[in-house]
């Protein structure tokens, strides 16, 4: 059962994915982003890690496309004064960089490189301690610089958002 629902979750997540690179209309864009997140909720919960899939759903589904969507809003983006193919010489190489984009993806998945190692933090260990508990633990001591990075840059983040659109005024 979990095998198939893997596969249909995946298989939306994958499609999303794609309408969100191929469609040109950037709320409609944004929508198709929050359906891939959501596919990738599910997917962390089929792994058993509850925690993951519920700040991938209120932090990135929730908060930052609410974000998004805001900026689009306020941007005012006109779709129809686009020229249709501003730069087609960027075709080319960008469908090159695909394709050598696709084989380098292709290459690590076949290579060992995925497996990961085997450490302290076993199945075991992280049933007994509690998995949001032992997420906190590493992520205010082991990983606290870039946690802080992280912050400061979406501060960053807004600070610009908000100079763009005092801007605009």
């Amino acid at each position: 059962m979990e095998a198939y629902l893997f596969y249909i979750v995946a298989t939306i997540a994958v499609i999303t994915g794609v309408y969100l690179i191929f469609e040109r209309n950037p709320v409609f864009s944004a929508l198709f982003l929050i359906q891939t997140m959501v596919c990738i909720a599910v997917l962390y919960i089929l792994l058993e890690a509850q925690f993951i899939a519920a700040v991938q759903i209120i932090v990135y589904a929730g908060a930052i496309m609410v974000l998004f969507l805001f900026v689009i809003m306020l941007l005012n983006l006109n779709i129809k004064e686009e020229s249709k193919n501003a730069l087609p010489f960027q075709r080319i190489p960008a469908v090159v960089m695909g394709i050598v984009l696709f084989a380098a993806i292709c290459m690590i998945i076949k290579s060992k490189l995925l497996q990961g190692k085997h450490g302290e933090y076993t199945t075991a260990y992280v049933n007994s301690v509690g998995n949001t508990k032992l997420i906190g633990n590493l992520l205010f001591t082991d990983y606290l610089l870039p946690f802080e990075i992280t912050s400061i840059l979406l501060f960053v983040a807004a600070i610009g958002a908000i100079m763009l659109a005092k801007r605009k005024l």
